[in-house]
C-alpha cells in the first residue's frame, strides 16, 4: 500500500500563509485520503504530538514557527449527496479551494453561498472561523461537518447545532486541537432567497444594470468590491479582515453613538449586546495605510493588515496590538484578531 501521506522534512511555510510571512516547520504531512489519517498520526515523526493542522493559510499569522508538524489535507473531491425539490446537500473535501466550491455549487444552479465568494481558503476551514461575509455566515448554509477526532480515533458527523457556532467561531476553533475536519455538508438551494441589504452590495447591482438579481449575479457583485475594496493576496500580502467587530454591552455602545454618531452598529447576538464597526473604530484612528517598514495596513481597508514584502509574522503581530491598543484607550473597546495566531499569544 501506498504511503498515507507525503512528508516534508524542514518545510518551508512561506507559500503556505496568504500573508507570505518566512516560517518553517519539522515535517509538512500532506494527506489526500482522510481514511488514511490514523496511519499518518500514528508516524514516528509525530511521536504522539498534535500537528498544526492548516488549509489555505488564509487565517493563520506566524509569528514564529511552529514547534510541531504541520498537517494539510488535500482531498478535493465534490458530490452531490441528496437532491429534493428544493433542497440539495453538497459535499466537499477539507482541501477543496473556498471560492472554486462557491463557484462550482452556483453552476449547479444551487444558491446560497453567493455572498461568501472570493473568500481565500479551504472548505475544511470555513466551518472552523465560521465565515461571513457581505451578511451571511456559512453556518446558516451548513448541514453537517465531519472530522476525526485524534484522541479516540473517531470519525464524527456533527450536525449544525452540534458545531456551537457564533460570531467567527465555533466548537472546532474553541477546540483546535481536538478535531481534524475533513469535509462539510451544505445544504443549498434551487430557489434562494437572495441577500441584498448589506452596504453597498445592492447598490453594485444597480450600477451594473442588474434589475432582476441571481445568486451569480450576486456573486459577481460581491467578487467586484471585494476586489476593489480588499488586496489580492498574491500580490500583496494579507489574511483578508484582522480584527473581529467587536461585540459591546448595548450600555456602551449607546454612549459611544451619543458621542460619535457616525460610528456605525448593529445588532449583536443578543438584544442587550451590539456589533461595532471594527473598521471604523480603527480608520478613526488613523491607522488605514500605516506603514512600519514592511508590516502596514492596506490603505484601501483599515480592517487588513499587509506584508509589503519582508514582514516577520512577529513584526505584523506588533503593528495589530499597538492598533487594538489606540482603540481601546480612546473608545474603551477590545478588539480581537480573526486570525489564528501560532507560536505567540494575543
Amino acid at each position: 500500500m501506498s504511503d498515507p501521506a507525503r512528508v516534508t522534512r524542514d518545510a518551508d511555510l512561506r507559500g503556505r500563509n496568504t500573508f507570505g510571512v518566512a516560517a518553517r516547520a519539522p515535517f509538512l504531512f500532506e494527506v489526500a485520503d482522510a481514511t488514511r489519517l490514523p496511519e499518518t498520526l500514528d508516524r514516528p515523526e509525530l511521536a504522539g504530538r498534535t500537528p498544526l493542522i492548516i488549509g489555505g493559510g488564509s487565517n493563520l499569522l506566524f509569528a514564529s514557527d511552529p514547534a510541531v508538524p504541520v498537517l494539510a489535507l488535500t482531498g478535493r473531491e465534490i458530490i452531490t449527496i441528496d437532491e429534493g425539490d428544493e433542497r440539495v446537500r453538497v459535499r466537499a473535501d477539507a482541501g477543496v479551494e473556498w471560492h472554486a466550491f462557491v463557484m462550482h455549487t452556483l453552476a449547479l444552479g444551487l444558491g446560497g453561498l453567493e455572498n461568501l465568494a472570493l473568500i481565500p481558503g479551504t472548505v475544511g476551514a470555513s466551518p472552523i472561523q465560521n465565515i461571513g461575509a457581505y451578511g451571511v455566515e456559512v453556518r446558516e448554509l451548513v448541514d453537517s461537518v465531519e472530522a476525526f477526532e485524534p484522541a479516540t480515533g473517531t470519525l464524527h458527523r456533527l450536525d449544525r447545532d452540534a458545531c456551537a457556532f457564533a460570531y467567527r467561531d465555533s466548537l472546532f476553533k474553541q477546540a483546535p486541537e481536538r478535531f481534524i475536519v475533513t469535509a462539510v455538508e451544505f445544504s443549498l438551494s434551487r430557489a434562494p432567497v437572495l441577500r441584498l441589504d448589506y452596504a453597498g452590495l445592492r447598490d453594485e447591482l444597480y450600477a451594473n444594470g442588474c434589475t432582476a438579481p441571481t445568486a451569480r449575479g450576486v456573486a459577481d457583485a460581491v467578487i467586484a468590491i471585494r476586489r476593489r475594496k480588499l488586496p489580492d493576496p498574491s500580490v500583496l500580502g494579507n489574511a483578508g479582515s484582522f480584527f473581529k467587530n467587536p461585540i459591546v454591552p448595548a450600555a456602551l455602545a449607546e454612549a459611544l453613538a451619543a458621542e460619535y454618531p457616525t460610528l456605525p452598529m448593529f445588532r449583536g447576538n443578543g438584544p442587550d449586546t451590539r456589533k461595532l464597526s471594527a473598521a471604523w473604530l480603527i480608520d478613526s484612528q488613523g491607522w488605514k495605510g500605516h506603514r512600519d517598514g514592511d508590516a502596514g495596513v492596506a490603505p484601501s481597508h483599515a480592517l487588513v493588515l499587509v506584508n509589503h514584502g519582508d514582514a516577520s509574522g512577529s513584526q505584523l503581530l506588533d503593528l495589530a496590538r499597538r492598533i487594538a491598543d489606540s482603540v481601546r484607550q480612546r473608545y474603551g473597546v477590545a478588539l480581537e484578531p480573526e486570525p489564528r495566531v501560532i507560536g505567540a499569544k494575543w
